[in-house]
Formats: C-alpha cells, structure tokens, sequence
C-alpha cells in the first residue's frame, strides 16, 4: 500500500510540475480553455521584417521542442511584404520594424501592435586599412554618404572625429535595401532627425529614393554584399552584423557627447526613455520610437520590432482552437521567448512592455468572444523570472526525453519550490 501511495504521489507531482514548467513558470495558458488544442496540430503563417528573423526562427525551433503540433513558418520579406499580407488576411501574424501607418491602420482595422524585441541597426563597412569596428561616424556623415555628398573615406568630415585612424583615398561605395523594410524605414527616420536636406530630399519610409549604391535583398543581402565589396557601406540589424563578424561604426548620440557602440546595454538605454509612455496594444502606434534617444549611452539607431496581429483571430484562422494555439505562442515569445534574446544580439523587453504586450493578447477574440475564461482574465505577471537559469527550463524537457530519471526530476522541483521559483 506504501508503495502504492508513493507512485501515485510521485505521477501528481510530475504532472503537476511538468505543467507547470513546460507552459511557463506562474503563466497562463489559453489551452486551459479546451484540451483538444493541446492535441490538435496547427500551421503558423507568418511573414514580415528580415530585422528579427535569426529570433523568430530560433524561437521557431526552440517552441516546436516543446509544442511538435505546432508548426511555425515565417517568411523573411521584409516589414512592407509583411504589412501588405496581414492587410490582405493570408498570414495569421506579420513582423514589422515600423508601427502601420495611418492609412495602413484603416486598411487592417482592430490591429494590435506587439512589441517582440529590441534591437539595432549597424553601419556596418569594408575598409582593408581599417578591418576592425570602431569608426565613428555622425547621423550627417550617414546622410552625406547617401546623396552622395561625401564620396571618399578620408573626407574631412570623417576625418575630424577619426584623427588616429588613417583613412584611404577611396571611393565609398553605399549598399541598400531594394525591398520595402522597416529597417530602411528606421535608418531613413534616423537620418531625417539629423539632416534637414536629407528630410526634404528623401525622407523616411520602408521605400525611399535612395537613388545612389547597390540596391539588395534584405538584411541577408546587405550583410553579404558589404563583406565582398572592399570600401563598401550598408546598414543591417544588429544580429547580422555580430554574426558576420561584421566591422561596424560607433554613432553619434544625440546629445553630441560620445560616440556609442551597439550593444545590449546601449539599446536597452535607449528603450528606458520611452518605457514609461508607450501606447496600449490597440492604440495608435505611428509615431512611437526609440531612435535618437537621450542619453550618454544611448545608442541612437535603436528600434522595437512588433508583431502585428488582429483583435479577433476570426479574421485570420477558421476555428477557436487554432485562435487558442496562436494565443498561446505570443504569450510565450513574450515571456520564456525573452530568454533566447541576448544569445541573438536582442535586447530583452523591459518588463513592462512585456506586460503591455501580455495585456494586449489577453484580449484576443474569436468572433467576438475573449479567448480565456473571465475568470482568468488577469494574468499573472509579476512572479514571472524572465531571468531563470536556462538548467531549470531544460529540466521538464530532459525529463520528457528520458534523459534523467524521476527521482532527478522530482528533486530539481524540490529545488524550485524550496527557493520559490515556482510555486503550486
């Protein structure tokens, strides 16, 4: 009978914090709501920004370890090819690296905005004299360089903020994007700020008439062409840069008083400016951004990405359980996902644009009903540990897999409950 006991005892425990792991420490999830979406297989269609693709696609392996019914596939078009099919109701979400503008609001009404991650965008160039990172270059040389006003590397203008570096007497050579991307869109914005005859002359958007360089492909074909082409310039996210291994600039802050590199620190000083004024999910979101950002570190070609999906699911996807199965990946890109960030080159959300974005979602439909139960409709947020070992998240997998035993697993739970990592 003792032994029996002991069994039972031991399948709760392990059901019990299995659930608890596998589906997020203290965190709500939308499957509660029916179980047949927990065994019901689904395909996830999106498409949009190339800015966060290396994150999306890892979350997109790391979320079908966990969830194999789930099978995610995210097309790498570009924030304007992502705009254009959630307008056109053919993907169940889109990335983008600029807010829908107005007209792009009324077109794809009872849009919410979901911030995702930080990150940046690199200058990044190929000058054989100088094969490290570290030159530094003001928003005005950038936006010099792209109409075509400085041509050679040792222009005076670059010049005067280099004096130890020995520039050549070679032609600059700019590359940008050929598609509509919001990462033109922010580098664009950016220099708009600094260059009032930029601003005239070209202006920000996902398309400008950048009329001078090498037009390519995404952030891909930009990081590709930089690296072949000696004397070259482009702009690409931060990712893309450090995984090339990529020299790149230090820029200008807005305060004129440092040059500032690219990195988790200087983006997410960029992001506290703003933390404390961000609009809700559903609100209006055109003219939200982090770019140029006071502060002595705070690196001035810093951006949020978003996913963007609809308020009602029905607009997307043909039952509830599929609606549910969404729900529950957006929850879970914001709060286990953020874990996967800083091994990218992302910056990891503030805490309270995750809980923006968790207030959004908790209000996802399905023609018109809420996707969770009224009475869970508070979503606990403020126990969440964003910054849990990776070891702990592993363990329930490991477990699953039958790489440790049960007595292995039911003192790792010991473990997390005697610390208050988790609680049942």
């Amino acid at each position: 009978m003792k032994n029996l006991w002991f069994e039972q005892t031991k399948y709760l425990i392990l059901v019990l914090t299995s659930s608890i792991i596998l589906f997020g420490f203290n965190h709500h999830s939308y499957a509660d709501e029916t179980n047949s979406s927990s065994i019901s297989k689904f395909s996830i269609q999106s498409a949009g920004a190339s800015f966060p693709y290396p994150l999306i696609d890892h979350w997109r392996t790391e979320y079908e370890i966990i969830h194999p019914e789930i099978n995610i596939n995210y097309q790498s078009i570009g924030s304007g090819g992502g705009i254009k099919q959630h307008i056109e109701h053919t993907i169940h979400f889109a990335a983008t690296d600029v807010p829908l503008t107005e007209n792009e609001a009324k077109l794809a009404p009872n849009t919410l905005h979901i911030p995702e991650t930080l990150g940046a965008i690199a200058i990044i160039y190929n000058i054989p004299e100088i094969p490290h990172k570290g030159l530094k270059l003001t928003g005005v040389n950038l936006a010099e360089i792209y109409m075509g006003k400085i041509t050679t590397w040792n222009d005076p203008k670059i010049q005067i903020n280099n004096k130890t570096v020995n520039l050549p007497d070679a032609k600059i050579i700019p590359v940008r994007r050929s598609d509509s991307s919001g990462t033109t869109f922010v580098f664009t914005d950016y220099l708009s700020k600094l260059s009032a005859e930029f601003d005239v002359n070209v202006g920000a958007g996902k398309s400008v008439p950048l009329g001078i360089g090498v037009a390519v492909l995404g952030n891909e074909g930009i990081s590709s062409i930089v690296a072949s082409t000696p004397f070259s310039i482009g702009y690409v996210e931060l990712a893309y840069a450090l995984q090339t291994n990529s020299s790149f600039a230090y820029i200008e802050n807005a305060d004129k008083t440092n040059f500032v590199e690219p990195t988790m620190d200087s983006i997410s000083s960029a992001a506290s400016m703003m933390v404390n004024n961000m609009p809700r999910a559903n609100d209006i979101w055109d003219d939200v951004t982090i770019i140029n950002s006071p502060g002595i570190n705070s690196y001035p070609l810093s951006s949020f990405t978003y996913l963007i999906i609809y308020e009602d699911l029905i607009n997307t996807v043909k039952s509830k359980d599929h609606a549910i199965a969404l729900a529950n990946l957006f929850y879970w890109m914001l709060t286990d996902g953020q874990i996967h960030s800083s091994s990218l080159f992302y910056a990891p959300l503030p805490q309270q644009i995750v809980k923006l974005g968790i207030d959004g979602i908790s209000n996802l439909k399905y023609d018109g009903k809420l996707l969770v139960h009224d009475n869970e409709s508070n979503i606990i947020y403020d126990n969440v540990n964003l910054n849990l070992p990776t070891w702990i998240r592993d363990v329930a997998k490991w477990w699953v897999n039958g790489m440790i035993s049960d007595l292995e697993y039911i003192n790792h739970i010991r473990y997390l409950l005697n610390n208050e990592l988790i609680k049942l």
